[in-house]
């Protein structure tokens, strides 16, 4: 069945109201969300996005290991239950793609009950049944910590609330909910993920990123992306790109973007082990776009020798920016610049080949060298 859209003060009440799940997922349109072209990463919007449309019969996306994850319509409706509860409480864009990935990981965007643990759990609307500990629900939430009963955790509304947190959540900051984390916003979103969940894997929320940013994009509506400055999509090279070499350089580059990070992968003609590690994504940019020309060394220590030494306030798009922890014999990441306070690169494990912000490695010392 389509999504209901309905104004604004009615998506409210339905949506909190006691068992809102059992009524089907009533959906609200803000006026950034349908077709805006709304900007997931815009840290200086408070905007959410909400639900415009049917829920779509299946999706298909690819995580940061290479492995195809599909989605049912059953999934991405609690997909857009995750959605709708954030844009009803004012969650920015970056927070509904955080809630999304935790549950991807946590329950493949399932409501669980937990035979095991509360037997009675399999009499209530369910998905499937679960076996971690005493966790149930679409984000895995223990009532033993203090998250709510099962009957709570099993409603995905109150569960979406309770992963939010903040002022208006239903635990009222114990245990703390994405908003009660100080600097949420401006963490990586696996780590954001990780600091609500306290997993013991936490690196596991990061590789479903790419899945549920599709999630999102395919639910709302609005274009969303990894380009941290969302100056434009993330599959696009900037539009005022340097002519000749610099570039072709970027160009190549950028049409990586997506492909996973693998330490130690990527060579002159492609990404070797699924992927690319940020020297291996240079070598191949510059490579391409010299038409062979130019052969660097896989590494970014040695990389750094390259071409010529450039003063940080003179710096444009198409040099390279190393990163270099202080007191460091060498740099331990690079990374090519775009423009403004923008760079493209591979950034770590776990993560893709995307744009992203100098500031991302605030506090750690920077050098530029220009290829020529």
């Amino acid at each position: 069945m389509g999504m209901k859209i309905i104004a604004a003060g009615t998506a409210a009440a339905i949506l909190l109201a006691p068992g809102a799940a059992a009524l089907g997922v009533a959906t609200l349109i803000s006026p950034a969300a349908a077709g805006s072209g709304s900007c997931l990463w815009d840290e200086q919007a408070s905007g959410s996005i909400g639900v415009t449309g049917p829920v779509p019969e299946g999706l298909s996306a690819i995580n940061t290991n290479g492995d195809t994850v599909t989605l049912s319509k059953q999934q991405l409706t609690r997909a857009a239950t995750v959605i709708a509860v954030g844009n009803t409480e004012k969650i920015p864009a970056r927070g509904q793609l955080i809630a999304i990935m935790t549950a991807l990981t946590e329950s493949s965007l399932r409501v669980l009950s937990n035979t095991s643990a509360y037997p009675a759990s399999a009499d209530i609307p369910n998905d499937g049944d679960g076996s971690d500990h005493d966790s149930v629900g679409l984000f895995q939430q223990r009532p033993a910590a203090g998250w709510g009963t099962v009957e709570n955790l099993m409603d995905p509304v109150w569960s979406s609330r309770a992963f939010y947190g903040g002022p208006t959540g239903p635990n009222h900051g114990s245990p703390r909910g994405l908003l009660d984390i100080d600097g949420w916003q401006s963490m990586d979103p696996g780590a954001a993920a990780q600091a609500v969940q306290v997993s013991a894997y936490p690196d596991r929320y990061a590789v479903n990123q790419p899945v549920a940013e599709k999630v999102l994009s395919a639910l709302s509506g609005a274009s969303l992306t990894s380009d941290l400055d969302c100056a434009q999509p993330a599959g696009d090279p900037p539009a005022d790109l340097p002519p000749g070499f610099p570039g072709a350089f970027i160009a190549a580059a950028a049409s990586q973007l997506g492909t996973p990070y693998v330490w130690g992968g990527g060579d002159f003609n492609g990404p070797t082990g699924g992927g690319y590690d940020c020297s291996g994504l240079v070598l191949y940019a510059a490579y391409q776009a010299s038409g062979g020309r130019i052969r660097l060394p896989h590494y970014s220590g040695s990389q750094i020798h390259a071409g010529q030494d450039i003063a940080w306030n003179d710096k444009q798009p198409g040099d390279l920016i190393f990163f270099s922890y202080p007191g460091a014999s060498g740099p331990h990441h690079v990374a090519i610049y775009v423009g403004g306070d923008r760079i493209l690169h591979a950034p770590r494990t776990g993560d893709v080949v995307r744009y992203g912000k100098i500031g991302e490695f605030a506090g750690e010392v920077v050098t530029v060298r220009r290829l020529g």
